[in-house]
């Protein structure tokens, strides 16, 4: 089936960019926020100032608050954080919604305690709703703005995939299919953890080398701890996982990747997220993922740095240091 009607739940800088380039292509679209006063003000000015300034909301975005219009809508789009998820994912499902809705997930993130990942959580609350995921090097301002892009959906119903595909691809925003689901989002979520870690070596001042010496070190953490977690080997070197690895650690548009580097600069979490008013998915993944390390017995250096200096105020010189004294050993990828 092919949708006629798009909700986007979540009005943070990702789901305002899908709904711009989505409408922009003659598609039905309604971008659902849970304040109302938000919502009046992004509909009088059709700009969202806080996440995506610069970038006009077309006249063809419905905007309201009122989650009510799931129920019209043959395609549900989540892109909340993902510490808000189940409790929207929830009211949607008292809303109630098509049999025949797609619910796709475009949210980086893993639970905490649980450990499940963001399609698991819809498949608990929407357990006979077809469901996919999207991920990949897609900063979202640079995607409201037209430019080349490219990204990961995945199904485990092919069909599905290759439907959303046709259905949500525009001439700049060119979309890759898979069926390995798992990977597609342990990438996604996991590469934010590691963009804090870059951030907080650009703070220092570190350079280049580290850098790259990290993002390299972070890759074969993330598939070694991914592969744990069920994600396939093949996916982390694609767009999912090596592409938004890349892109999240190097970006000055990158959150994550800022809150690294104020960690770098000596500032508090607390003064962090204060100042920046946007969501960093690394921070609440750091715990998620240190506790999937932990319960799984897998060795993750950088994932355990990363938590220290979020949640145990560990000085970033003394993280680097720490990471740079590991015993000397062979490489291993």
């Amino acid at each position: 089936m092919t949708p006629t009607k798009t909700a986007v739940i979540g009005t943070g800088g990702w789901g305002t960019a899908l709904s711009v380039i989505w409408s922009q292509q003659g598609r039905q679209i309604s971008l659902w926020g849970k304040d109302p006063h938000r919502i009046e003000q992004l509909r009088q000015t059709r700009e969202n100032s806080a996440y995506l300034p610069g970038v006009k909301i077309t006249d063809a975005v419905g905007l309201t608050s009122d989650l009510k219009v799931c129920a019209e809508a043959e395609l549900i789009v989540f892109v909340t954080r993902s510490t808000a998820l189940r409790e929207t994912a929830a009211q949607v499902k008292k809303i109630g919604v098509k049999a025949d809705a797609v619910l796709l997930s475009c949210i980086k993130g893993i639970e905490h305690g649980s450990g499940k990942r963001m399609s698991e959580i819809l498949a608990e609350i929407f357990p006979d709703h077809s469901i996919a995921v999207l991920s990949g090097p897609n900063l979202a301002a640079e995607v409201a703005r037209g430019l080349p892009t490219a990204t990961l959906l995945a199904s485990t119903k092919r069909e599905i995939a290759a439907n959303l595909q046709r259905h949500l691809s525009t001439p700049r925003f060119r979309i890759y299919t898979g069926d390995e689901v798992a990977g597609v989002e342990l990438g996604g979520a996991l590469k934010n953890v590691f963009a804090i870690a870059a951030g907080a070596g650009d703070g220092l001042g570190l350079g280049d080398n580290s850098k790259a010496a990290l993002v390299t070190r972070a890759l074969a953490e993330m598939v070694r701890l991914g592969t744990r977690m069920g994600g396939e080997l093949r996916t982390f070197y694609g767009l999912s996982g090596a592409g938004d690895l890349i892109a999240t650690c190097f970006s000055r548009r990158s959150r994550n990747r800022q809150v690294g580097e104020h960690l770098g600069h000596g500032r508090s979490v607390d003064e962090i997220t204060t100042s920046m008013g946007t969501v960093a998915e690394g921070i609440p993944t750091a715990k998620s993922a240190f506790e999937c390390a932990r319960r799984l017995q897998v060795d993750t250096p950088i994932i355990d740095q990363v938590y220290s200096l979020l949640y145990e105020a560990k000085p970033p010189a003394r993280a680097m240091e720490e990471l740079l004294q590991r015993d000397q050993k062979a490489e291993i990828i």
